[in-house]
C-alpha cells in the first residue's frame, strides 16, 4: 500500500503533536524537582528515589503495545490509545495543580505522577507504532521497499527536541516567577487540548497498513516471543538495555550539587538543558543527512567512549579544574552538562532505527514498546545503582567530597559495555534492510 500526499501530511501533524507535547514534559517535571526539593524537603536520595520509581509504568509498555496491536477501539488501534494517554496525563497534572500545597504529601504526588507516566506511556506506545508501521509500508508504487530510511524517524526526533527546548527555556523562566501549581495547570491544559484533537482525527484517514482486527493478545504475545528470539533483535536490545543499565545514573546528586552547593540558578539549568535539547535536535539533522551509511554499531560505540569522556570532564570539574583555569562554573554547566545530558538519549536514535529494520510486520507496536520497557528498566536500575553509588562514596545534601570518586566509577562503567558491542548487528545497505525484512517475514 502506498501512502498518499495527505495521508503523509496528516500523519506527520499527528505524530509532530504528540512528540513536540511528549518532549514539553520536561517543562512540569523541572517544577517536580523543585517542588520536591524545596516544598516538600525531601533528602538527595529520596528525590532520586522518586525521579527513578515514577517511571515504574514505563516498564508496561510490551503489554501496552500487545492490546494496542490486538484491541481495536471504534475500528481503530492507535488514535484511540493517543487520545487515552493524553486523557490519563491531563487528570494527572490538573489534580497536582489543583490540590492546595499543603494538602500534598510525597505519597500522593508520587500516585499523580505514577498515573502521569503511565498514560504518558501508553501515548509514546502508539506514537511510537505508528512511525513503526509506516516505516514498513512501500515508498511508492513504483519501488515496493520498505520505508526505511529513517526520515520520520528523524522527523519525530526533531519534534520532541524542539519541545524539550522550549519545555526546558519556559521551565528555568517560570521557577522563577510562578507557583510550581501553575506550571502543572499550564502542562495539565496542554494535554487537554492534544486530547480533544486526538479524538477528532479518523486513523483511516492516515492510510496505515491494514491489519487483521480479530487478532487476539494471546496470538499477539506469540508473534512478540517470536520476533524476541531472532538472535539479531535478542542481542542488540540485552546490549542497549545493559549499557544503560550498568551506569550509575547521579541525576539527583547532581541536581542538589548545581542548586545546593554551587548555587547555580534555575535559570541556567533550564537554559543547560535547552542546550542539551538543541544537540539533540543538531544530532537528528546531522544523522540524517550524513551519518546514515555509518553502521549503528560504530556510531553507539563512539558515542558510548564520548559519553566517558564527558564524566571524565565532570569530575575535572568536581575538583575545580576549569574554575582555576578562569571558566565559571554557569559556563560549565550551561555546555558541558547540557551535552552531557543529550549523550545519554542521543544513541536512542540510531538504535531505534536499526530495530525497525528488523521489525516482523505486524507487531510494531509490541516489539518496538519492548524495547523502551528496556530502555526504562535500564533508567530505573541506572538510578538505583547511583544511589547505592552516591551512599557508597559518602555524597550527601551538604558533603560532595566523594564526588569525583562517584564520576570515576561512572566513567570506567560506561566504558565496559565496549567489549561486547559485537551484539550489535551491521546493516549497511538498503539491501541489507530489506533482506533483514525479507528474513522476518519468513520465519
Amino acid at each position: 500500500m502506498v501512502t498518499s500526499s495527505s495521508s503523509e501530511a496528516k500523519i506527520r501533524k499527528v505524530l509532530g503533536l504528540g512528540y513536540w507535547v511528549q518532549g514539553f514534559r520536561c517543562f512540569p517535571w523541572m517544577a517536580v524537582n523543585f517542588f520536591l526539593k524545596d516544598g516538600l524537603q525531601v533528602d538527595l536520595s529520596t528525590l532520586q528515589l522518586l525521579q527513578n520509581s515514577a517511571n515504574l509504568p514505563m516498564v508496561g509498555k510490551p503489554l501496552y503495545g500487545v492490546v494496542s496491536d490486538a484491541v481495536y477501539i471504534a475500528g481503530q488501534h492507535r488514535i484511540p490509545y493517543l487520545a487515552l494517554g493524553a486523557f490519563l496525563q491531563a487528570v494527572s497534572w490538573l489534580a497536582i495543580a489543583i490540590l492546595s500545597k499543603s494538602g500534598i504529601s510525597i505519597s500522593t504526588m508520587t500516585l499523580y505522577l505514577l498515573l502521569s507516566n503511565l498514560g504518558a506511556s501508553i501515548a509514546e506506545v502508539a506514537n511510537d507504532a505508528i512511525v513503526a508501521e509506516v516505516g514498513t509500508q512501500p515508498t511508492s508504487s513504483k519501488n515496493p521497499q520498505p520505508s526505511s530510511s529513517g526520515e520520520l524517524q528523524s522527523f519525530v526526533w526533531m519534534a520532541s527536541a524542539v519541545g524539550g527546548i522550549l519545555g526546558f527555556l519556559l521551565g528555568g523562566i517560570a521557577i522563577d516567577r510562578y507557583a510550581p501549581q501553575k506550571m502543572f495547570l499550564f502542562y495539565g491544559l496542554l494535554l487537554s487540548v492534544q486530547f480533544f484533537i486526538s479524538i477528532l482525527v479518523k486513523e483511516s484517514s492516515m492510510n496505515l497498513p491494514k491489519r487483521r482486527s480479530d487478532v487476539g493478545i494471546r496470538e499477539k504475545l506469540s508473534e512478540l516471543s517470536v520476533a524476541l528470539r531472532k538472535p539479531e533483535i535478542a542481542y542488540s536490545i540485552t546490549w542497549f538495555a545493559a549499557s544503560y543499565a550498568i551506569i550509575p545514573a547521579l541525576t539527583g546528586t547532581m541536581f542538589f550539587y548545581q542548586t545546593q552547593y554551587l548555587n547555580i540558578d534555575s535559570s541556567v539549568l533550564g537554559i543547560s538543558k535547552v542546550f542539551g535539547q538543541a544537540a539533540m535536535l543538531l544530532w537528528s539533522v546531522i544523522y540524517n543527512h550524513h551519518l546514515k551509511s555509518v553502521t549503528p554499531r560504530k556510531l553507539i560505540s563512539a558515542i558510548q567512549v564520548t559519553m566517558a569522556l564527558f564524566m571524565i570532564s565532570d569530575l575535572l570539574f568536581a575538583n575545580g579544574f576549569y574554575r582555576n583555569m578562569g571558566v565559571s562554573d554557569n559556563f560549565y554547566v550551561v555546555f558541558f552538562s547540557g551535552l552531557s545530558e543529550g549523550l545519554l538519549f542521543i544513541k536512542i536514535l540510531p538504535f531505534s532505527i536499526l530495530v525497525a529494520k528488523f521489525c516482523p510486520p505486524g507487531c510494531e507496536g509490541s516489539l518496538m514498546a519492548f524495547v523502551m520497557s528496556a530502555i526504562a528498566v535500564a533508567f530505573i536500575v541506572s538510578g538505583y545503582l547511583g544511589i547505592a553509588l552516591a551512599s557508597y562514596v559518602g555524597i550527601s545534601g551538604n558533603d560532595f567530597s566523594g564526588l569525583p570518586l562517584a564520576l570515576l566509577i561512572q566513567a570506567f562503567l560506561t566504558l565496559l559495555p565496549l567489549y561486547w558491542s559485537s551484539c550489535i548487528p551491521v546493516l549497511v545497505s538498503e539491501s541489507d534492510d530489506v533482506k533483514a525484512k525479507s528474513s522476518s517475514k519468513n520465519d
